[in-house]
């Protein structure tokens, strides 16, 4: 994630910072650049050990590695979710001697007989 920045690239911004702020500011924003890399340390190191204190014993027992996005890969969870079924289900299901009756068929039925047709209250 360098967005594409070289070496020579922030070389060169850097010695256009030192151009552009000059010599009499730059131990300044130095220094508060410095404090600011610091805070953000401070502030991951801080949300590491409130989840390591909310957590208990058990932040210790999770495989970060294995929850980095960078990993997501979803051949491999297919390919490992495929191969947790001991028992292959048939592809094809054999066939059956019974036949359906369509719906209007038996809707049909239903009124010659007398009886209501059915009725699915949560249909829409």
């Amino acid at each position: 994630m360098s967005w594409g920045l070289t070496f020579e690239k922030l070389l060169l911004i850097g010695l256009i910072a030192v151009i552009i702020i000059g010599p009499d500011r730059l131990p300044g924003y130095a220094a508060q650049f410095g404090r600011l890399i610091r805070s953000l340390r401070d502030m991951a190191n801080g949300a590491k050990e409130r989840m390591r204190e909310e957590m208990g014993p058990d932040y210790d027992d999770v495989d970060w590695k294995k929850l980095d996005p960078r990993q997501y890969d979803p051949r491999r969870i297919i390919r490992e979710a495929l191969s947790d079924d001991p028992t292959p289900t048939p592809a094809v299901a054999p066939p059956t001697a019974t036949v359906r009756e369509s719906a209007y068929a038996q809707r049909q039925r239903l009124i010659r007989e007398g009886r209501p047709a059915p009725f699915d209250s949560e249909a829409t």
